[in-house]
């Protein structure tokens, strides 16, 4: 039998059932969007076009209904939610809140897990791929989208995509195209798949995003060769990252060491120290203190980073 892990998220959380938990994440921006209001007193919501896609920012605050395991299997930890997927999700809602840089973009975020980031851009994007693996993640990724998708913008496309990080992907062929067939249970075979339709978008997707993706430096290696792919792959795309440092003690170094963060570090030129070769991705960190915590009644601690990450090819 695997050992089971569980997020401190989760803690205070009934005990551990065969069935899937509620919880309700309230964002709350009172203190930090900036909106006006008419002579009436009634709330301007400002609105900006691109592609003929408009948008209208997050209301002031709002609440998101994710169903989620709470302890899992280490291959299954996508079925919990994650401190640093709730950091960069404040990023995300900081970023909506004060500018409209993420208004209207074609986004791809790799290992979505319950979908809890890709629901908020899906307030302002125009189109959102949420990709993981494996049918229970996934299937439970989707059944998350479809309990918010009253919160999105309704012009706004959410697509849940399987992406296995060991496989040749993107490539682009005739055994891509997707046609869902009558047979109910063949659908839910191919319901994930990508069209090629899909490729096209995620040609033009500028931004992509991953939370707690960096725990197994088997899963890093990987992560990083669909990043080399996908970042060279139609337009110049930003990388934005949140992972937590994970902490063990090794008897290599007879220390106590964040050797998956090592794994992680090793792929990054930090932006300013170094020149920007081809071929190497440069990052910065973001300081998380400069992003306010719109989700209450959770510790940030000290070990969370939010990365800005490019490609250079």
């Amino acid at each position: 039998m695997e050992d089971e892990v569980m997020s401190e998220i989760h803690l205070g959380c009934p005990p551990a059932t065969n069935k899937p938990f509620l919880s309700r994440f309230s964002f709350s921006g009172h203190h930090h969007c900036n909106f006006s209001v008419d002579k009436d007193g009634d709330l301007l919501l400002p609105r900006r076009n691109k592609n003929n896609f408009t948008t209208v920012p997050s209301p002031l605050s709002f609440t998101v209904t994710i169903q989620h395991s709470i302890t899992s299997t280490l291959p299954l930890v996508g079925l919990q939610v994650w401190k640093s997927q709730l950091v960069l999700s404040e990023f995300v809602l900081h970023k909506t809140c004060t500018s409209s840089e993420f208004h209207g973009i074609v986004c791809l975020e790799l290992g979505s897990g319950t979908g809890l980031l890709g629901i908020l851009l899906a307030r302002v994007a125009k189109a959102v791929f949420l990709t993981d693996h494996g049918d229970a993640i996934l299937g439970n990724c989707a059944n998350n989208v479809e309990i918010n998708s009253s919160l999105f913008n309704p012009k706004t496309v959410v697509n849940v995509r399987e992406l296995n990080w060991i496989s040749e992907w993107p490539i682009q062929d005739t055994n891509c195209h997707c046609t869902i067939p009558d047979n109910s249970v063949s659908w839910f075979m191919f319901r994930y798949c990508w069209s090629s339709q899909d490729f096209e978008q995620v040609k033009n997707a500028s931004f992509i995003f991953a939370a707690d993706v960096v725990y197994s430096d088997d899963l890093t290696i990987a992560l990083f060769s669909t990043l080399k792919r996908l970042m060279s792959f139609g337009c110049d795309k930003v990388l934005y990252l949140g992972l937590e440092k994970r902490y063990n003690f090794s008897l290599n170094d007879l220390n106590v060491v964040a050797n998956g963060y090592a794994c992680f570090r090793s792929y990054i030129k930090e932006s300013g120290l170094c020149e920007q070769e081809k071929g190497t991705f440069v990052g910065k960190r973001i300081d998380v203190t400069h992003i306010p915590q719109y989700i209450k009644d959770y510790d940030r601690g000290e070990d969370v980073e939010v990365w800005e990450i490019k490609y250079i090819f």
